[in-house]
């Protein structure tokens, strides 16, 4: 029997489709880059820096969350935004990245008392299950839930950037067991690969992602460091520009 037809409903439309950025992506990337680079004595490129550069290159509203799922907003989608070094010095030959994903406590969120004592696979749910509330909560408010993350190679002259969909995961086809340094592991049953790395110390959880062949990869020219006598002159400052307040 065919299906029931229905009468035709306004579908939910991402802003744009997973890693298809906006035209004018790489080009406003690169300048905020750059900027970055002629203007600041130590570049680092993390946290609130990448959520804000993102949010102007894609057009969208920068709103900090304790999440961490939704630090950038665009209508009916949302994304959190993570950074990563990589180790090898050819950036596209990196496969896999490691993903700090928030601190996910047993101990608060379920009251267990002792940790590397018990079943791995038991603290492994728990730890799954808090990710997957928080996952579901933002996912009440938004069609679209996204992780964007930019890989940078140690020099900041290269750049890969690409979307996942932030999903909630199936305890049921992960296995857990602890390792030589009592933190906890989860394994996809179906094919052994290292997935997730939960550590007591501290509650962090790392979710383990491939970095997918559609992406971007971006090499910046690095400019000369503008030194600050220059950059005070450009911008014509004097002592007319600050009071002592008594």
């Amino acid at each position: 029997m065919n299906g029931p037809r229905l009468r035709t409903v306004n579908k939910a439309v991402a802003p744009f489709d997973l890693n298809k950025f906006p035209t004018k992506f790489v080009d406003t990337f690169a300048k905020e880059v750059v900027y970055m680079m002629a203007t600041k004595q130590a570049m680092a490129l993390e946290g609130n820096e990448w959520e804000q550069i993102f949010a102007t290159c894609v057009g969208a509203d920068w709103k900090p969350s304790n999440v961490g799922l939704d630090d950038v907003v665009l209508d009916n989608c949302c994304w959190g935004a993570k950074t990563v070094f990589v180790g090898s010095k050819d950036i596209s030959k990196q496969k896999a990245v490691r993903l700090v994903s928030g601190r996910n406590s047993p101990i608060f969120s379920f009251g267990v008392d002792r940790i590397t004592s018990e079943n791995p696979d038991v603290i492994g749910k728990m730890v799954l299950d808090i990710w997957n509330e928080r996952v579901s909560a933002v996912r009440q408010i938004f069609k679209f839930v996204r992780t964007v993350v930019l890989v940078k190679a140690k020099d900041f002259s290269e750049y890969l950037i690409f979307e996942l969909d932030t999903v909630r995961y199936d305890y049921e086809r992960y296995y857990f067991k602890w390792n030589k340094n009592n933190n906890l592991e989860g394994y996809d049953k179906a094919t052994d690969r290292h997935k997730f790395t939960w550590q007591p110390s501290g509650s962090q959880f790392t979710i383990i992602e491939e970095i997918p062949a559609e992406k971007l990869h971006i090499k910046v020219k690095k400019p000369e460091l503008i030194d600050k006598e220059t950059l005070l002159k450009t911008v014509k400052f004097d002592s007319s520009w600050y009071t002592v307040v008594k």
